[in-house]
């Protein structure tokens, strides 16, 4: 099933390593004055009943919960003494970050890390990735750029260029003030290796690019950022429960995104060989993936976000229908294309290629071969 602009929901829970579920890492990247702040802020008002949990700028681990009322910053704020997280700390130091914010009684979904404008995102990425943390994972790149000014940041800072090379997804925020945004939009497409190019005013993107809202149910009794706004300040109708709504006058970028079920096992290489071939826009794929034949003790937790895939084995809940089940979610990636090409991935031979798994097994965490970092060598 296909929809486009709609919050799934987090119809998918994923519990990796067959125990405590996984914290996605966003790293939040763009230049001074592109826009990060303004769209973290707009994260927190429309994550639902999602706690996000923050390394901001200079000021260290920050825990935000979307459901708490303003002031709850200042008591939980680390200085870091340094304006550029990249120079402040090494992989070990954002560990202890990530070991607060990631604890199980933080309840903490997702952490986002933005990033100083001066801050080298090849470099965050690296740590994050080099992070052994067993309850965090990486949750992309994000970078963000000031669409009336691109010309001059380019100008400015032609190393712009080799971060759009790097990231997973690209906001390209102001869009109202570019004077030629159709322009500005078909040269970020230029510069990127397939990340997903959304447009933006004021920030305003859906948080399920991101992360899997909680249900709204789960905020009953509670206040949230939602709840705190002067009456007329939202105009539209609600666009599901993530909280995401149409502002009348501003851009609020929807997103394409494709289920795929299915009760027919998967062949491993015609799998890889789909993943491997990602198309442009294409930001996330989570779910789970049968293989039949090929290990029929344990069914696999996907994640993918831009160029980073992992797969989780993981024993067949007890009495549990064995099925595959996918999310895409991405901006302008042709749904029904995927689609097909996901059906062709289907084979219900009863006996199992002797090497099929061995590509599968090269993104298992912890196997010889790992590669999660090898995409940002260049």
């Amino acid at each position: 099933m296909c929809q486009r602009g709609r919050p799934l929901g987090n119809s998918i829970s994923l519990g990796y390593r067959g125990g405590p579920q996984q914290v996605p890492v966003v790293v939040l990247a763009g230049f001074l004055g592109s826009g990060k702040t303004t769209l973290l802020n707009h994260l927190l008002h429309r994550s639902g009943g999602s706690r996000i949990g923050a390394v901001v700028n200079d000021f260290g681990a920050i825990e935000i919960d979307a459901m708490a009322v303003a002031g709850a910053l200042g008591d939980s704020t680390v200085s870091l003494g340094n304006g550029c997280l990249c120079c402040a700390v090494d992989a070990s130091e954002l560990d202890l970050y990530l070991d607060r914010l990631a604890a199980p009684a933080a309840g903490i979904d997702v952490i986002v890390i933005e990033a100083s404008g001066l801050a080298e995102p090849q470099e965050l990425v690296r740590m994050v990735l080099a992070s052994e943390h067993p309850r965090v994972v990486y949750g992309g790149l994000v970078e963000v750029v000031d669409a009336a000014e691109f010309d001059d940041t380019r100008a400015r800072h032609p190393e712009i260029d080799r971060h759009l090379a790097l990231t997973d997804l690209v906001v390209v925020n102001k869009l109202d003030r570019a004077d030629d945004p159709g322009r500005i939009l078909g040269l970020v497409r230029t510069l990127t290796d397939r990340a997903a190019v959304v447009p933006a005013t004021y920030g305003r993107i859906d948080p399920e690019f991101l992360f899997d809202c909680r249900p709204s149910e789960e905020r009953i009794g509670q206040l949230s950022f939602d709840d705190l706004h002067e009456p007329g300040e939202t105009d539209g109708e609600p666009d599901g429960e993530c909280g995401a709504h149409v502002h009348a006058g501003h851009l609020h970028t929807g997103y394409d995104s494709l289920s795929f079920t299915s009760g027919v096992p998967l062949e491993p290489r015609r799998l890889m060989r789909f993943l491997d071939s990602r198309p442009e826009g294409l930001y996330r794929i989570k779910g789970y993936v049968d293989f039949g034949p090929c290990d029929p003790l344990n069914r696999y937790a996907v994640h993918a976000v831009g160029r980073f895939l992992r797969f989780y084995p993981e024993p067949w809940p007890a009495g549990e229908d064995r099925r595959t089940q996918l999310v895409l979610i991405g901006s302008g990636i042709g749904t029904d294309g995927l689609g097909k090409e996901l059906e062709a991935c289907k084979n219900d031979a009863p006996h199992a290629d002797e090497h099929g798994m061995w590509g599968v097994l090269r993104y298992v965490q912890g196997s010889e071969e790992e590669p999660d970092a090898e995409a940002y060598d260049r």
